[in-house]
Formats: structure tokens, sequence, C-alpha cells
């Protein structure tokens, strides 16, 4: 026999039937107590609501545990490739190497964006945020590709607009950063690999070849890999949110995009370095920032340091801490604020303070680093996370099609005014 809950509201009790997932996570399933009771849950922030059942990514924050289709994340960091990942995610399962050559091809055809977007980006101030940028222009791919309004399409129509989103993102994004250095735009060379293309339009120049670095894309490609999808987070959220109403899927993109861009939620690794740098242009002095820290009546608090869903460790951070230890090794760069980075991470890993309360560096420091010491503008961190969360978004979107999810609809507890009669102007 199922097992169910029991409600009880004045004299009425309501069975409310459990919901087991494989990994014998249980949810209690409310979706018929308001039609039954009149009555709705509240659960501020949906902290404590499950709003789909999802196969796509498994997440135990209290046993440090990541998995996308059921495999490691340390694995997949270790042994794929970003694009490998990406199959994975969207299509439920590891390519075949016929499948993995033809979903390469079928991406690197179309890498390239069309002319008439780069007016665009001529139009933008040097000033724009990349990730207004962003948003804006995978949106904007929906008007030259009108055929991707139809909520009926075919799997086919639903592939190749997939396809033009992993291929086109990395350009735009490059792009983006081109226009913020007031550089002009270098297009994408298919002989390279997805993340040696996506370093060679970021910064080569057209009188200058850039050579992608084994180490460094090898870092770019672990990070893309830990960030590609982190279950019902607010981003994915909110792209399922704007899927169920039938919007096109560059739309949808482009709402999760907005959604990550807030400093809360992909901002993080942008915050880690502003954090640095103030602590640099406050005179450098370590030790104060951490008792400030420690301090409970103060305000400041580190900046990506243990995490909201990871409660002892955030397993991402494990291995790209060796990714960026191999960066930092193979430039050699001389930079102040990431000399207090090293600093500060020694701290935290050994300090009983932070150990207790799981204040560990998390994925976001150390990409921080990483991004920081490659050149890339904090600006563009955020840019980056999105690039390797796409295929993530994709996933969800494509579940939620696939499902036929309702369109996703809220209930409230009113707080308002009760009913009151309109008052003529000159009466007021």
């Amino acid at each position: 026999m199922s097992e169910t809950v029991k409600l009880t509201i004045g004299e009425k009790t309501y069975e409310l039937p459990v919901i087991e997932g494989s990994e014998n996570e249980k949810a209690i399933d409310i979706t018929k107590l308001r039609a039954e009771s009149g009555y709705i849950t509240i659960d501020t922030g949906f902290k404590n609501t499950g709003s789909t059942k999802s196969a796509v990514t498994f997440l135990d924050g209290e046993k440090g545990i990541l998995r996308y289709r059921g495999y490691p994340i340390e694995q997949l960091a270790e042994k794929a490739e970003f694009l490998e990942v990406s199959y994975l995610l969207i299509y439920g399962h590891l390519p075949t190497k016929t499948e993995y050559q033809e979903f390469k091809e079928n991406i690197t055809t179309h890498t390239l964006v069309h002319e008439d977007m780069r007016m665009f980006f001529e139009a933008y101030p040097a000033k724009a945020h990349p990730m207004g940028i962003m948003a804006a222009s995978l949106c904007t791919l929906s008007t030259f590709y009108p055929e991707s309004l139809d909520p009926n399409r075919s799997d086919e129509a639903v592939d190749l607009t997939i396809h033009r989103l992993l291929a086109k993102i990395p350009t735009l994004a490059a792009w983006s950063y081109k226009n913020a250095m007031r550089h002009p735009v270098i297009y994408p060379k298919n002989h390279f690999d997805y993340c040696e293309n996506f370093l060679h339009m970021m910064f080569a120049m057209p009188t200058c070849e850039y050579s992608p670095d084994p180490i460094i894309t090898n870092a770019l490609n672990k990070l893309l890999i830990l960030h590609a999808d982190h279950e019902q987070n607010c981003s994915a959220s909110t792209v399922r949110v704007v899927g169920s109403s039938q919007a096109n899927l560059y739309a949808s993109i482009s709402a999760g995009v907005s959604a990550l861009w807030g400093p809360l939620h992909g901002g993080a690794n942008q915050a880690v370095i502003e954090m640095l740098e103030t602590i640099i242009n406050d005179g450098g002095d370590l030790e104060k920032w951490i008792n400030k820290a420690k301090d409970k009546e103060d305000s400041f608090r580190l900046m990506g340091f243990g995490h909201r869903v990871y409660k002892n460790f955030d397993p991402r951070a494990k291995i790209i801490k060796k990714a960026a230890d191999d960066v930092l090794g193979k430039l050699g760069v001389v930079d102040p604020v990431l000399d207090i980075a090293k600093k500060l991470e020694e701290v935290a890993l050994n300090d009983e303070y932070f150990q207790s309360r799981g204040l560990y560096p998390n994925v976001d420091f150390y990409s921080g680093i990483i991004y920081r010491a490659l050149g890339i503008p904090t600006e563009m961190f955020t840019v980056m996370f999105a690039l390797g969360r796409l295929p993530g978004w994709i996933a969800q979107w494509k579940e939620m099609m696939h499902d036929k999810q309702p369109i996703s609809r809220p209930r409230q507890i009113y707080t308002g005014e009760t009913e009151r009669d309109f008052v003529d102007i000159d009466k007021r």
C-alpha cells in the first residue's frame, strides 16, 4: 500500500500521497489539496517546495554529491568533454562515438551568427554589461529563426534550435567581451574544439593569432562541466516557468540568463574578486578581514565560502582547485589580488572557525581566481557561468516540454486592503 500523510484541518482529515524518488527522496503531493480543502501551502522562496519531478540532476547537499543523469561529477570532470556532458544532459545518455561526432559536426555548422547581429553589438555602449547584451542577443536570435516560435514543432526542429544555441552562445559571449574592450570581433575557426574556439574568439586580434594553451583549455572545459546543471536553482526554474507558457527556447534561455545575472546566483564569483579588491584597497591586512568575518556584529561576509546547498563541502570545488593551481602555475601571474586569494584559501582550509561552520572555498571562489588569472574582466564572469549552464537549461526545458507540464501559476496569500469604494478625486 502506498505511503500517505494525514492532514487534519478542523474536523476534516485529508490523506496526501507520498512520492519517492530514485534516490529515496520523499515528497508530500499536495496537487489536489486546494481543490479538496480550499487551502494552499505557503513556502516563501520555494525553499521546501518541489516544483517538478526531474531525471536530469541529483544533488545531496549533506553528503556533497552531484550527479548528472547518474554519473558522478568527479568522473565527468576528469574524463569527459563539455559537449559530451551537454549531450548527456540534453538527451539522457552518453553518446556513442558516431552520435558524438554527428553532434559536434551539427554544432560546428552553426557557430556563425547572422551578420546583421553585428549592428546590435555596434549600437551597445562600451560600458554595457555583457550579461545584458547576452540576454538581449539570445532573445533576438528568435527573430532570425521564426520557425522556432511554433510550440508544436518537430523533434528535428527542436534539435536544430538546440544546436544553434550551443554553437552560437560562445560567439555571442566573446563578442560581448570584444564590445566591452572596443576591439573588433573575431569570427570562429571551426578547426578548434569548443573551448579552444571560444578562447580564440576572446583573445585573438585581427593582426595577432591566439594559440589556446592545453592547460587553459582543460581548465575551461572543467569549469563548464562543473557549471552545466545544478538541479532546480533560480535560473533553471526560471527557464521552466517561462517555457511552461510555450515561449520559444531562445526566449526561455534568455530569461535564464537574466535570472543568473543576479549577485545572489551567478554573480557570486564576481563578488569574490570584488571582495578581494576591497581587501587590497584597504591595505591588504588579511587578519583584519578574517576577524571581521568572524564577528557576528559585523555585516562583512566572506564571498566564495560555504554554499547554501552543500553543508559540508562543494564537490565541484575539490575538482576546480587543482585546475586553478595548474593555471596559476602555467601563467605565473603576478597579481596582489590572487596572492590574497591564496592566503585566504589557506586560512579557511585550516582555521577551526571556518572548518566547523562548513565555510570552505566553493566553486565560485576558484572560478573567480581562474577567470582573473586569464585576464577576463569581472563583468564577464557571469557570462562564463551562462556558457556552462546552457546545456542544463536546455535539458530542463526539454524535459518540461516532454512531460507536458502545465503552465506555472503559483498561488498567494493576499495581505492587502479589503473591498472599499472608489472616491472621486475632488473628495480625497
